[in-house]
């Protein structure tokens, strides 16, 4: 039973990296999830305990909550899925009117459970605690400007940095620092400091903030309670806590919720850059941005996809679940019937049990298993979301012709990844991306399918109904919004790698490059 929460504290596990079953074959990463509740009267930690849970595919190493009872912050957090780091009695220890959730996978810094978020911090008239989803780019000048900061022994901020090695903490180290303004006007001044993407929620005693980059390249929405105010990543957490959607923050834009309402400000001028693997992958179908639902986007892009790659077959399948929408859309305009060939094992994702050499060589089948009756002698067209590094591919393939399928024809809703992301979404090292360098009918000969064929970048901007000038499309033609800063200062493990510029008893570790050199390498 886990204790009671302290003013910051959770159960610090085995500090082991969460892994997927296979970690050889690592996919897209998703981005963070946040969440923000202010609602006096209302159960705000349960209320932020089931939006972490509707956020949850947006991050599965950590998790993390922090409420305030109007005097006092406390934060709980630990390694896990949210339904492993909370339970009944933690919930219960947690009071108060104002709450902030996180789920996080680990864009910059390691995943360890100090740098699980939400991040807290003492300021000169309280405390913060802050959540944040996507990656900021200009990581170096914000560690200078924390550097900077005057050393005071009586306050969690300047030089004493604890140990986390994340962009958050640096923000989160800044914000705290207003000795002669309020929280409110220090985000103002800070904000248009930083690059990068950025959704944020963040709270002091009585207090909830939120924040969006100037890009908006991070989805975060508004939903209104019968007695307060929500903040979430995405609609679908609205929906599970019973809010009703109000609207998106905006690009650029400040909400701050107090006794006193809702409330906004503009701190730099919005110029739209949504990301648009939102809209292939990372959100949740039931999910909405920019007015559109999700899976109504994915299903037309499979219709797309359909009139653009058409294939002789006799059945079209997904890859579940999400190649699902697409290939609905798929089925629905070429009129070949669809189907479903594969089962799912839904409990099998991230495990801390590593799989045994011979239990690996069974790859995909830990997570998903062929149908034969379906499949036996049939010509299929396989419609996946993406491929990454083709290994996963290539396996389902080859498991496919084992189960007795005549063809497989695979179809992919989004076009090839050639570029890694520098925004929120840990794809691997441009290297190991099989789109660049190969061409499509590489790639098919790689996989060993019949036909190979990806959604059209035309094609899919068309279907989110988004002006093209409005999204980021990075990953797929290497045209960053946000200017990048030089190779040395990227990569997910920057302020582990070297030295912190003088702030004090910072614990330094060694880990991988990540993507710090990928528009150097081939």
């Amino acid at each position: 039973m886990a204790s009671p929460p302290s003013r910051h504290r959770g159960r610090r596990g085995d500090g082991r990296l969460t892994q997927e079953i296979d970690p050889h074959d690592r996919g897209p990463q998703d981005a963070c999830g946040v969440f923000g509740v202010w609602a006096p009267g209302e159960d705000v930690a349960k209320l932020s305990y089931f939006g972490l849970y509707a956020l949850q595919h947006r991050g599965q190493e950590s998790a993390g909550i922090s409420v305030s009872n109007g005097s006092q912050i406390l934060v709980y957090k630990d390694m896990g899925l949210v339904s492993q780091v909370f339970d009944e009695s933690t919930l219960e220890a947690l009071k108060g009117h104002v709450a902030v959730g996180h789920s996080r996978y680990s864009t910059t810094g390691a995943s360890t459970w100090d740098n699980a978020q939400p991040t807290f911090r003492s300021t000169p008239d309280g405390s913060i605690a802050l959540a944040h989803n996507g990656n900021l780019t200009n990581t170096r000048e914000l560690q200078r400007m924390v550097a900077d900061l005057p050393h005071d022994d009586e306050l969690d901020f300047g030089r004493k940095l604890q140990v986390s090695t994340n962009d958050t903490s640096l923000v989160t180290a800044l914000l705290a620092h207003h000795p002669d303004t309020s929280l409110e006007e220090r985000a103002a001044e800070l904000l248009p400091s930083l690059r990068g993407a950025f959704s944020f929620v963040w709270m002091d005693e009585q207090t909830l903030y939120a924040a969006r980059d100037p890009q908006g390249i991070r989805p975060l929405v508004v939903g209104r309670l019968e007695r307060g105010w929500v903040v979430a990543s995405e609609t679908a957490a609205l929906d599970i806590v019973g809010a009703s959607f109000v609207r998106e923050v905006e690009p650029g834009e400040m909400v701050v919720v107090d006794e006193d309402g809702l409330r906004t400000r503009r701190f730099a001028e919005a110029a739209p850059k949504g990301c648009l693997f939102e809209f292939v992958y990372l959100a949740r179908p039931d999910t909405r941005i920019s007015g559109t639902r999700m899976h109504s986007v994915r299903v037309e892009i499979g219709r797309r996809l359909a009139r653009e790659f058409p294939a002789d077959a006799d059945l079209v399948m997904p890859v579940p679940e999400s190649g699902t929408p697409a290939a609905i859309g798929y089925a629905e305009e070429s009129g070949i019937p669809y189907g479903i060939g594969l089962v799912k094992n839904s409990y099998v994702g991230r495990t801390f049990i590593q799989p045994s050499q011979t239990i690996r060589q069974l790859g995909i089948r830990l997570k998903l298993n062929p149908l034969p009756d379906v499949i036996e002698g049939k010509r299929l067209v396989v419609v996946d979301d993406s491929i990454v590094r083709g290994n996963t591919q290539r396996a389902l393939v080859r498991m496919l012709r084992e189960a007795g399928a005549r063809e497989v024809h695979v179809r992919i809703s989004s076009p090839p990844v050639k570029w890694p992301c520098f925004y929120g979404i840990d794809f691997p090292t441009r290297a190991e991306l099989i789109a660049n360098g190969l061409s499509s009918e590489e790639i098919c000969e790689t996989v060993g399918a019949d036909s190979l064929a990806y959604i059209s970048l035309e094609e899919l901007v068309e279907a989110t109904t988004v002006p093209n000038d409005e999204l980021c499309r990075a990953c797929f033609d290497g045209v960053y919004p946000v200017a990048l800063p030089e190779p040395e200062h990227l990569g997910k493990h920057l302020l582990e790698l070297a030295p912190m510029l003088d702030v004090g008893t910072l614990t330094t570790t060694v880990g991988g490059t990540g993507a710090g050199d990928s528009l150097e390498r081939p």
